[in-house]
């Protein structure tokens, strides 16, 4: 089969780095000095850091265009708040403290038990601030909004005794958000027990200064609370989510000093060497010290732009760390394969010319997966994808510069045969074969002239490919493959969706224990879900037009999630109210409707301007919300239902619906994301890798590896959020480099069978990939460490990620491709190669770093055993190197166009 080329930019592009790399070598200090201070100039845009925070958590982690904000903002047009405060009708989630006491006996409804909690609400009430409870409370008939439940025993404990308690609604008061884990009297709906009882604070809303300095005092006072006896107290205030989820970037501050020692000690240790001369130590720093100067300009940049910085983008540093020495590693390689007796540069000339198309694929994959999670509608996700793109970019930028210029000037200390930490000149080891290896250097392999292998690549040679290539261990592989996709499959289907706001504190908050009690008592009973009608041309007097809306109510009355014994109506409160009146006629109904409205309470649910009705609104309360699964399912059904009921327009809403908008629009987003961006990556590899029958592997190792992170994170109990979702992005990016390495080498090498070729593929891939994964794994491990949810997730993808990718790479892909990969090349094919300049410098490279296309594998013909095969086509000539050059017999090619696959084994 003829191999396709692809390479009109590949060539291109290789001779520009060619000659960019010689002019780095040839003015290494320029390149050195000039990152250094547009890293210090535009680092100064960190000043502007604290302005920049975006915090909020309804801003970043909620969809931006979301149907429940459109829904709030009607809400907030047509129904206007009075000075008489209801919770019930509240349009955001208001300025509040709250108080969950839970009982150590079990019962709260107990004297002593409720003796303590009187005794806290009135220290709560009496707070020593500027203004006390009583100037800032929410009011309701002139006085402070009080607590049901004390409201019943009149704030005296020992009434507890005399009064049946009824549950959910004592005369009239909804109890199920106050009182918690409620066991009923058999056959009664007296309440004999409960565990928890929970009590709220409401403030006014207009002064914030004000209110925000109670708030702060509430926190404060119960944080050092000791007095508890026989009750035990979480508390909450509306402020606390957000001030939690600030104090969770600062929690990672510290992980960054750790960060950097590992990356700068795997760096050293990748990069050390016995030989004083070849020891790469300073090079692996600066490759660490050039991912920070990456990270500091362009987040700097960014912050001089004006560009949010979310908390999430805390974690970009760790990554970024990651891909920059990986890249480090590239060009390091590529280096080593250069010829030690050329000029520097000349040598760098060569490496930037084999490693620069490869780190340039890379970078392009990586950069513009982050771009496109601009797509999403969650600005937690955007303003990440910026930052980390962006610092992506100019990593790649100071790897060409910065970093290449000190590969310069390291090899101009090789090239004098200087020492790696004192500089002064050694011996050469050929000139003084005893001497001390700490006072000789300077070993390179004679054969050619490049600096000597590393033990690992001849142990993947000799021992790990062979190994993986037997038969048996084929068998065994392809089993495990499918165990893996098995398991992945099934963790797909486990996934859960949206993201619990307790995770966004650390996990010692004092906001994660009241979340937690919430959920274990008050559970029973969800929100009360606010049914709007919209249409102002609906005719409420109308018998027919109630009766059809009355089916609609019966509709929502029916959910599996809605209580059937409690909501508010006030059509149905003014029908008993004018049961003496003609309230089908619409002049008396608008009549009395008023008059109605300002002496029952209900003047909030109706809009009722200039005689018409222009919007109202009913209440009803949900059952049995207790997890992400209850909240996505509560919400759709609502929004069905009202979408079904023919009589009026309709809305829902409840400010919680906010939070719960992400369940409608994650996993499309997730599915549009990773769409979009593999295509993307195919287009780039078609592009730029010179032999488009790769994409075929890559789009395949990109799908196997997307459904193994999605799998695993599921049970590894990763929901599926905005989190998550910027690690998928990131899932595919990574998958590329590793996927599009191993299947092009495959495809590319010059051995005559499937397996060799396999073997081949592994030798020069092998360590670099290897490098790689543990360079990026070294760059996100100490967040593994981090009290937040957020960090810690980062970490379990990002982990997932590169070790299904290295799994593909180093072993699932090899034996696939060695199973159902070509036989051999072409000759014709081989022709055409022989014709590009590539061929005619036939050494062993680096195919993951140092290939023409950043992939290809370039080893010289083993002509043994393989030689009586191709005698007859080649003729052999003498080269300056003392190699030999493998020529095709033009008469011979087409006469005899497939000869190794006769003599090959693997050949069917």
């Amino acid at each position: 089969m003829c191999r396709c080329k692809t390479d009109c930019l590949e060539k291109p592009l290789s001779s520009g780095f060619r000659c960019f790399g010689r002019l780095v070598g040839s003015h290494p200090w320029w390149f050195l000095i000039l990152p250094l201070f547009v890293s210090g100039g535009l680092g100064a845009g960190f000043i502007f850091l604290r302005d920049r925070q975006a915090n909020g958590i309804e801003d970043q982690f909620t969809p931006v265009n979301g149907l429940a904000k459109r829904e709030r903002a009607f809400v907030q047009d047509h129904f206007r708040n009075t000075e008489d405060f209801s919770q019930l009708r509240l349009s955001t989630e208001g300025t509040f403290g709250s108080l969950i006491i839970t009982s150590l006996k079990d019962n709260i409804l107990l004297v002593d038990e409720l003796t303590e909690v009187i005794n806290l609400d009135q220290q709560v009430r009496r707070l020593n601030i500027e203004k006390p409870f009583a100037s800032l409370c929410a009011r309701t008939g002139g006085t402070c909004v009080s607590n049901p439940l004390l409201d019943i025993i009149n704030y005296t404990a020992s009434k507890i005794s005399d009064i049946a308690i009824e549950y959910p609604t004592h005369k009239g008061v909804f109890l199920g958000s106050v009182l918690g884990d409620v066991q009923l009297e058999e056959g009664s709906s007296r309440a004999r027990s409960a565990k928890a009882i929970r009590l709220f604070y409401f403030l006014k809303e207009e002064n914030s200064t004000e209110t925000a300095q109670w708030l702060k005092a509430f926190i404060h006072f119960f944080s050092n609370y000791t007095g508890q006896k026989t009750v035990s107290v979480s508390y909450f205030t509306s402020l606390s989510r957000e001030e939690e989820f600030e104090s969770s970037t600062a929690s990672v501050i510290p992980l960054f000093s750790i960060t950097y020692f590992l990356a700068i000690t795997i760096s050293i240790i990748s990069c050390l060497r016995l030989d004083c001369v070849r020891n790469k130590v300073w090079v692996a720093t600066f490759g660490v010290l050039s991912a920070g100067l990456a990270v500091l300009t362009s987040f700097g940049l960014l912050l001089f732009c004006g560009m949010p910085f979310a908390m999430t983008v805390a974690s970009a540093p760790f990554l970024i760390l990651g891909i920059g020495v990986d890249d480090m590693f590239i060009m390091i390689s590529c280096w080593q394969k250069t010829k030690v007796k050329d000029q520097v540069e000349e040598r760098l000339a060569e490496t930037y010319k084999e490693a620069a198309i490869s780190i340039t694929i890379t970078t392009l994959t990586d950069v513009l997966a982050f771009y496109i999670g601009l797509m999403t509608p969650f600005r937690s996700v955007q303003s990440f994808c910026v930052y980390t793109g962006t610092a992506v970019l100019f990593c790649y930028l100071y790897n060409i510069t910065f970093f290449g210029a000190f590969l310069a000037l390291n090899g101009r200390r090789e090239q004098g045969n200087r020492h790696w930490l004192t500089c002064m000149v050694v011996p050469e080891i050929k000139d003084n074969p005893d001497g001390n290896i700490c006072c000789v250097g300077g070993a390179y392999d004679e054969q050619t002239d490049t600096e000597k292998e590393m033990p690992i690549h001849l142990f993947v040679k000799k021992y790990y490919g062979p190994f993986l290539t037997h038969s048996c261990t084929k068998v065994f592989m392809i089993i495990l493959y499918c165990g893996y996709l098995a398991a992945s499959i099934y963790g797909c289907l486990q996934i859960q969706e949206g993201i619990e706001l307790k995770h966004l504190a650390v996990d010692s908050s004092y906001v994660v224990k009241y979340y937690d009690n919430e959920k274990k008592y008050f559970s029973q009973y969800g929100p009360s879900v606010m049914i709007v009608i919209k249409d102002d041309k609906f005719q409420y007097w109308n018998t027919s037009a109630q009766a059809s809306l009355n089916l609609c109510l019966e509709e929502f009355n029916n959910l599996p999630m809605t209580s059937k014994d409690f909501h508010v109506f006030w059509l149905q409160y003014y029908m008993l109210y004018g049961e003496s009146l003609d309230l089908n006629n619409e002049t008396i109904f608008k009549t009395y409707l008023s008059e109605f409205l300002q002496s029952s309470g209900f003047s909030q649910d109706v809009n009722f301007t200039g005689n018409h009705i222009l919007a109202s609104r009913m209440f009803i309360q949900t059952v049995n919300i207790s997890s992400a699964i209850d909240e996505k399912n509560m919400l759709n059904a609502f929004r069905e239902t009202a979408e079904k009921c023919q009589a009026a327009d309709m809305l829902v809403y409840h400010y919680a619906f906010i939070y719960f908008d992400q369940y409608a629009v994650i996993v499309s987003n997730t599915i549009q994301n990773v769409v979009v961006a593999t295509l993307v990556m195919l287009v780039i590899s078609l592009l730029l890798i010179p032999n488009p029958l790769c994409s075929i592997w890559v789009t395949f190792a990109i799908a196997s590896v997307i459904v193994g992170v999605a799998g695993f994170m599921a049970l590894w109990d990763v929901n599926l959020d905005s989190i998550s979702m910027i690690n998928l992005v990131i899932c595919i990016g990574f998958s590329v480099d590793f996927s599009a390495h191993i299947s092009y080498a495959f495809v590319s090498s010059n051995e005559p069978s499937r397996n060799k070729k396999a073997i081949d593929s592994l030798y020069n891939l092998g360590y670099p990939m290897i490098q790689a994964a543990v360079s990026t794994i070294a760059g996100v491990v100490v967040l593994a460490a981090s009290p937040s949810y957020i960090f810690r997730t980062f970490f379990k993808i990002m982990f997932l990620v590169i070790l299904f990718g290295l799994v593909h790479g180093v072993v699932f892909i090899p034996v696939i491709l060695s199973l159902i990969g070509f036989c051999g090349k072409a000759h014709n094919s081989i022709k055409d190669e022989n014709t590009t300049k590539q061929h005619h410098n036939m050494k062993d490279q680096s195919a993951f770093a140092c290939s023409n296309s950043g992939f290809a594998s370039q080893n010289e013909f083993k002509m043994n055993p393989y030689a009586h095969e191709l005698s007859s086509v080649y003729s052999w000539f003498p080269r300056a190197s003392s190699k030999q050059r493998a020529v095709p017999d033009q008469s011979l090619i087409f006469n005899n166009s497939l000869p190794w696959k006769n003599a090959d084994p693997d050949c069917p």
